[in-house]
């Protein structure tokens, strides 16, 4: 699992490898027996109770209590709702095509699946380490718009097809201020892998720690937020917008196997900005000096490393997903032609700007043998205020200077 960086890209870079051998990779049975369990076994149960806990702390942002009624603090409440969805009767309407209808749930869930099928939870601990790992996540959320384009248009609704069609078109937008949010983390770690890009932020540390990392990191969490159909981007399931949208016509566990999708999605986009940023599960500065506390043995200092590590990924990735439901309570919901103006006119132009940036971050810090720490923040943190006030300031001057949509009388 070492990697070693490209010659190439790193004139100067020593190399390096993985701090911590998997102690499973040596008993294939186990590894697979261990990662079905965790995928199929802990992940949807752990999603039932993040449903839960965005109820609790939407009641408390709103003053009210919650679910509390089901179990002590409403604990069964998610256990209770399962048992419903999966007892109510399945419909499909007479026009739509049955095969599509009943497949278009299930490729939306596989999606979310295969998206943390290269996560590294901790040192050793990814299913799968693809060299292009990266690449590879990025391919496997694409298969989310058309699983919901699908489903609309298998319904032969026109409201399901049209809230699908909304639905496509934010996703592939926001797609892309989303992937060129990453761009910056593949130029410092000189790898696809997700791996690789833990090993280098144990090396260099988190990098979130910067002026470009903190505005990619911006950037991203925005892009995450939309491409999970959370507020304030969740036009396309809107019931004030286009009836539900492209789940109308879904009912009983099909309909929630969309739910289950959305709320996998939550959990892997924060653990991919946990991955990508904030440096896996290591803390601040003492990345090296955590994952090597236990020494290189096989099973005690693996299990005791993973312990600590996988912790503190849990510890940042609930924060990451509070962040979200923080940001549903709180915004409202945006107009359609202001949320693709968003993604368009501010996202992108930030995102292309910051790969410059970027670049010269990986010229002071990164590549000498000796980083100058001090000299790229002051070089780089005028440049990204630059870049995001020049956005912001550009935008408001266009808007200024467009007459704005006619307003026509209804005639009665």
């Amino acid at each position: 699992m070492g990697v070693t960086p490209s010659p190439m890209l790193w004139a100067s870079a020593p190399v390096y490898h993985s701090p911590q051998p998997s102690a499973i990779e040596g008993v294939p049975w186990l590894r697979w027996l261990f990662w079905f369990a965790v995928f199929f076994g802990l992940l949807p149960g752990v999603m039932a109770y993040v449903v839960w806990a965005e109820r609790k702390v939407a009641a408390r942002f709103q003053d009210r209590i919650g679910p509390n009624r089901v179990g002590p603090l409403g604990l069964l409440q998610s256990i209770a709702d399962a048992i419903k969805l999966i007892t109510k009767e399945h419909l499909v309407p007479t026009t739509a095509d049955a095969w599509v209808h009943t497949m278009a749930p299930v490729l939306l869930l596989v999606s979310a699946f295969l998206m943390l099928a290269v996560i590294p939870f901790g040192s050793g601990l990814a299913a799968v380490n693809p060299p292009s790992g990266l690449l590879f996540l990025v391919a496997i959320t694409s298969l989310s718009p058309l699983a919901i384009f699908l489903a609309g248009w298998s319904s032969r609704n026109k409201f399901s097809l049209i809230g699908a069609m909304r639905a496509v078109a934010q996703l592939v937008s926001y797609e892309v201020p989303q992937v060129l949010a990453t761009v910056p983390v593949v130029l410092w770690a000189g790898s696809l892998s997700l791996v690789a890009i833990f090993d280098r932020q144990v090396d260099l540390g988190w990098f979130l720690l910067s002026p470009p990392g903190l505005l990619s990191f911006l950037i991203l969490t925005i892009a995450n937020i939309a491409e999970v159909n959370r507020a304030p981007f969740d036009l396309p399931e809107a019931e004030s917008e286009i009836i539900a949208g492209y789940h109308t016509e879904y009912s009983g566990m099909r309909f929630a196997l969309f739910f289950l999708a959305e709320y996998l999605g939550i959990f892997g986009v924060s653990c991919l900005g946990t991955a990508l940023f904030l440096g896996g599960g290591t803390l601040p500065f003492v990345g090296g000096l955590q994952v090597n506390a236990f020494g290189t043995g096989r099973w005690p200092a693996f299990l005791a490393t993973n312990a600590a590590l996988v912790t503190i990924f849990s510890l940042k990735v609930a924060a990451y997903i509070f962040f979200i439901f923080w940001v549903r309570a709180t915004l409202p919901r945006l107009r359609v032609d202001r949320l693709m103006d968003f993604a368009w006119k501010y996202l992108v132009p930030l995102a292309l700007a910051n790969l410059m940036i970027a670049a010269v971050w990986f010229e002071l810090v990164i590549r000498p043998a000796t980083p100058h720490h001090l000299l790229g923040w002051l070089v780089t943190a005028p440049l990204v205020a630059g870049a995001v006030v020049g956005v912001v300031a550009i935008n408001r001057a266009a808007a200024k200077a467009s007459p704005g949509p006619v307003m026509t009388p209804r005639l009665r």
